[in-house]
């Protein structure tokens, strides 16, 4: 997976995860621990980043006063509602992060999962006005400088991407 992040000011320090491993938390499956035994765990691993995909307050509730690092992201089908509708893109980020900050450590918003390189082009027409949309919503809200704003993508991407050092 890719990270791409998006910072208007191109002086502007991207610091989206500080340590040197970072994991993706999916809850979809079963016979899942709990978001607080999550936590014990990942503590216990001393891992400080992780991505989490989406905005359960049971889970960004567990991960307060950790430290641990988040990166905060939202379904696909919330790029499109972002990219028509800024004041939606305001909510979303007011009831999803600032609500958690600064108690929960989260550094960063995934705009949605390999927007790019996938099949739906009206999606990766959508993705920058989404990107610019919430991008504005955390300058609105004065966490812009907290909060840094990304998109993950497939290696499909680039041409050719093994080995690694061959992506272009």
């Amino acid at each position: 997976m890719l990270l791409v992040i998006f910072t208007p000011n191109a002086q502007q320090t991207a610091r989206v995860f500080t340590g040197t491993h970072w994991i993706n938390y999916g809850r979809i499956a079963d016979n899942i621990p709990s978001p607080d035994k999550v936590v014990k765990l990942l503590r216990a691993a001393k891992i400080k980043n992780i991505r989490i995909y989406d905005a359960e307050p049971s889970v960004l509730n567990a991960f307060k006063g950790t430290g641990i690092e988040l990166v905060v992201g939202f379904h696909d089908r919330l790029v499109k509602e972002m990219s028509a509708n800024a004041d939606h893109a305001l909510n979303w980020v007011n009831d999803n992060v600032k609500a958690f900050l600064p108690d929960t450590c989260i550094v960063g918003i995934a705009m949605g999962n390999e927007v790019l390189g996938g099949s739906d082009n009206e999606l990766e027409v959508a993705l920058l006005n989404a990107v610019k949309n919430v991008y504005n919503a955390t300058k609105k809200l004065g966490i812009s400088d907290v909060v840094q704003i990304l998109t993950a993508h497939s290696h499909a991407v680039f041409a050719d991407s093994f080995p690694p050092s061959f992506c272009v």
